[in-house]
């Protein structure tokens, strides 16, 4: 298949999607049974999290959640939800959803584990506040990516003029699917989020083998990407690869409050992860409330657990796993205030956002998505530096199986080996050590 061929049919496949209201990125979870929650949270016990939580459960720290919806009323979640908005086009507010999947990274950030007489879902920065901001992807009717992207920009805004220290977009869209206005408009948001103070983190998508087109906002300028590793250390067969990604944290095998039957869900994905680096920073500026979010994020990139092909920083997995742990105890030096430590972030702060649109969505059709390679970032693609808990979300019947199928053919798929981190060393923790 020619380039030409291959570009018009991605863009028609990545069409074809967001026209049935598919945002890349979340993915289906299962229940789990009720009982203990919090024995099974793996990940914490791999980055010594009852450890860092001597020195820092995130307290005083805000962090602002995009997402399809938020159960307000979880039992480990009750008390942690600042007030909302709803920015989606549908009815019920912030508190309102279709899918668990808001919950489970309020949950993954900021769970209490109250529930369950204290052996609830935990999250890495209980001490943290999440901010809810409700986006329509794909819970909300179709979605289209002007106004997927628009309500993101709307949130950003929204967060930052609240006082949020980190944001986290565990989503994404084909980066295939948006056009260049729709872009810059974004694009000048996170710009000037950055220049107000705020850290952005997204997921950069679970396509790794279906294609892994860039997604947006994480291969976007001043957005931190965040990919997936497993309980071995590897990036997930899943998690998408560029040089989007900034750093990765565990993503698989994860157990979180949700919206199930039990109220707990297991799940696996870059959203988790991106959820994870989130709290990390939390966790961090707790400690250091003078830091920048220029510092923070150098900090937690000098702490990351480093490639092993000797590379500063690699496609598969970034800057390297996030290690909290070492962030807090061995911290270094945080370098420049104003300086960001990924090299393609140009602060422009004369780029101020537009002023704010109404919550309301149109429902207008897709716009013809802008040209890209197969596996390349388009539109001020993002050097050195990654949306979704695996998969594609949400599930429309038989059809989206069906194009998912096509996709396959389209892509051409070619397996990448999985790149790692650091082994673990005979009674260490490649997480924490």
């Amino acid at each position: 298949m020619g380039r030409t061929e291959t570009r018009a049919g991605l863009r028609a496949l990545s069409a074809a999607l967001i026209a049935l209201g598919i945002v890349v990125g979340p993915v289906a979870t299962s229940a789990i049974a009720d009982g203990p929650i919090r024995p099974d949270q793996w990940h914490l016990d791999a980055m010594h999290a009852p450890e860092m939580w001597k020195t820092s459960k995130g307290d005083g720290i805000t962090v602002a959640v995009i997402d399809g919806g938020f159960k307000l009323d979880h039992p480990d979640l009750v008390g942690q939800f600042l007030p909302g908005q709803d920015y989606s086009g549908g009815s019920g507010g912030a508190g309102s959803y279709a899918d668990g999947h808001g919950t489970q990274m309020a949950s993954l950030i900021a769970g209490t584990g109250k529930a369950n007489g204290g052996t609830g879902a935990y999250g890495l920065a209980p001490g943290a506040k999440i901010l809810p901001l409700k986006i329509n992807n794909g819970t909300v009717g179709p979605v289209v990516s002007t106004d997927f992207l628009d309500q993101v920009g709307q949130a950003v805004r929204y967060a930052v003029d609240k006082g949020a220290k980190v944001i986290n977009i565990s989503q994404g869209i084909p980066a295939v699917s948006t056009s260049p206005d729709d872009v810059d408009k974004l694009s000048k948001t996170l710009a000037w989020a950055r220049g107000k103070g705020a850290l952005v983190v997204s997921s950069v998508g679970n396509s790794a083998q279906s294609g892994n087109l860039a997604e947006y906002p994480s291969a976007l300028p001043n957005v931190v990407g965040v990919g997936a590793v497993g309980r071995d250390v590897l990036a997930t067969t899943e998690s998408q690869q560029g040089p989007q990604v900034t750093l990765v944290a565990p993503g698989m095998d994860m157990i979180e409050a949700c919206t199930g039957n039990t109220g707990y869900c297991k799940s696996h994905g870059t959203s988790d992860a991106a959820a994870l680096v989130s709290a990390s920073a939390a966790l961090v500026w707790a400690v250091h409330r003078d830091w920048t979010a220029d510092q923070v994020l150098r900090v937690l990139i000098n702490t990351a657990g480093k490639p092993t092909d000797g590379s500063v920083r690699n496609d598969g997995v970034g800057y390297g796993v996030v290690r909290p742990r070492v962030a807090l105890t061995d911290p270094g030096d945080p370098g420049p205030a104003d300086v960001s430590p990924l090299p393609a972030d140009a602060v422009t702060p004369s780029a101020a956002p537009s002023p704010s649109a109404s919550a309301s969505v149109s429902a207008s059709s897709a716009p013809s998505p802008a040209g890209a390679a197969a596996g390349a970032p388009t539109a001020e693609p993002k050097a050195g530096a990654s949306s979704g808990s695996g998969g594609v979300l949400p599930v429309v019947g038989g059809v989206v199986a069906g194009l998912l199928v096509v996709a396959g053919v389209v892509f051409a798929v070619v397996r990448r080996r999985r790149a790692a981190v650091p082994p673990v060393p005979p009674g260490g923790n490649p997480y924490a050590q």
